[in-house]
């Protein structure tokens, strides 16, 4: 087997964050559901909810793309996959994750719907609530797919909340044809309870199957996918099933099983909570950096722990401190 010339490729929604502040009055008045994420079904809904926001921040995001961020500004070679419209917001996103140094060369869609954007709300007490509208990328193809790309990675890596459209769902069942072809392994992200809710047969099946390597949910999700409000049994059942289960458990830190060893780390510090938006995405980055490097589950989970912190003293999800240093700080 040929050496993957790239840590990580990814596939997910290619999405434009635009993030504000707002107080809970607003998330009130608008009847949204704080601290979760909810879809706009309409152009019209986004752009309603966008002319009240305040002024904020726009850069390319999305979940996996968040977490090829973080590993690229870890020093990692990676890829993104994702589909975005041939219009301004689709430029915005292709420029911006391309000077990250992330691989991006998927083809832009012609005509409607418009590029994908995730409208994000952050309340004084750092949550932030996601209005999202997916557009262009619900209509991401394989034959938009990179066989080589995927192949060349050693792992791919794929976001739950891409599963709800038919067309992705399919292109991602092909990715992973691909990297199980080439010999490399496949993580794939829980994303959110609502995925779960509406894919929760898939998902199993998916681990029942063997095509997934390493799994990241959070404490919700754990247990919406088994069903169960027992924390640890949700973990010891899954954990059987799969060769490495990641679960992050905000405050509380997160544990990693594998191999019948368990390890947990505690959350990492931080002087204040401003913005949660993509913790759990750069968790998943710093995680699999060490991965990468080859370091142990500890360590491992150590790098995920200090991307977060990181990410979660600001605003947006992409890291204003030197990654690469703070995490060699921690590890010594």
């Amino acid at each position: 087997m040929a050496a993957p010339q790239y840590d990580v490729v990814a596939i997910g929604n290619a999405i434009v964050d635009v993030i504000a502040k707002a107080d809970d009055a607003f998330i009130i008045a608008e009847n949204l559901k704080k601290n979760t994420m909810q879809l706009l079904f309409s152009m019209e809904a986004a752009e309603a909810l966008y002319a009240k926001m305040a002024p904020g921040i726009e850069a390319s995001g999305g979940s996996a793309a968040n977490t090829v961020a973080g590993l690229a500004a870890l020093g990692h070679r990676c890829g993104f996959i994702g589909q975005v419209a041939d219009d301004q917001l689709g430029g915005v996103f292709a420029h911006d994750i391309r000077t990250l140094g992330v691989t991006f060369d998927t083809p832009m869609r012609d005509g409607d719907p418009s590029t994908a954007r995730c409208l994000i709300l952050v309340t004084p007490d750092g949550h932030r609530t996601m209005n999202t509208y997916l557009g262009a990328s619900q209509f991401l193809p394989a034959e938009a797919l990179d066989p080589a790309l995927i192949a060349n990675a050693a792992i791919l890596y794929l976001e739950g909340y891409l599963w709800d459209p038919e067309e992705p769902r399919q292109a991602m069942r092909a990715a992973i044809d691909i990297a199980r072809k080439a010999g490399r392994r496949v993580a794939f992200t829980l994303s959110d309870t609502f995925c779960i809710s509406r894919h929760r047969a898939d998902f199993l099946a998916l681990i029942a199957n063997g095509d997934i390597d390493i799994l990241f949910a959070n404490e919700a999700e754990i247990t919406a996918l088994n069903e169960t409000e027992d924390f640890e049994a949700a973990v010891a059942v899954t954990a059987a099933q799969v060769p490495l289960l990641v679960v992050t458990r905000s405050e509380h830190g997160a544990i990693a099983v594998a191999g019948g060893e368990r390890v947990a780390v505690p959350a990492e510090p931080v002087a204040a909570v401003v913005d949660t938006t993509g913790a759990g995405d750069l968790f998943a980055a710093g995680f699999l950096a060490g991965q990468a490097r080859g370091l142990s589950l500890a360590d491992s989970l150590t790098m995920g722990a200090v991307a977060a912190a990181e990410i979660i003293s600001h605003y947006g999800a992409r890291p204003e401190a030197d990654l690469k240093a703070l995490t060699a700080a921690r590890l010594g």
